[in-house]
């Protein structure tokens, strides 16, 4: 190996954010997170309809109280987030809340 090749250089946000060796592609991730949904009870199965129709998205479990656990799966980055707000901002969604987040390099 070349000392050029042994001394390169790293700036620190690229350190920091794991650009740098042989690290993947950032669109190579694979994200998986939770939310826990708490809808109008009279709405649940309107809303638990319209989770299930979003991509990546499966309504894992339920009850009758209006409480929804979801799992949502992505590639890629930011998809997570953007699930999380089209969740809160459905019609008879009271609170939506990551509960969990995960990536996973591929």
């Amino acid at each position: 190996m070349s000392s050029a090749a042994s001394t390169r250089r790293v700036g620190r946000r690229a350190f920091l954010h794991g650009r740098w060796g042989n690290a993947p592609a950032p669109d190579a991730a694979f994200e998986i997170a939770s939310i826990l949904v708490q809808a109008r009870p009279e709405r649940l199965d309107e809303v638990a309809a319209a989770i299930a129709a979003l991509p990546g998205t499966h309504v894992y479990s339920r009850d009758a109280r209006g409480k929804l656990v979801v799992v949502v799966e992505a590639s890629g980055t930011d998809r997570i987030g953007s699930t999380l707000n089209t969740i809160s901002l459905l019609p008879g969604v009271l609170t939506a809340a990551l509960v969990f987040h995960g990536t996973d390099r591929a």
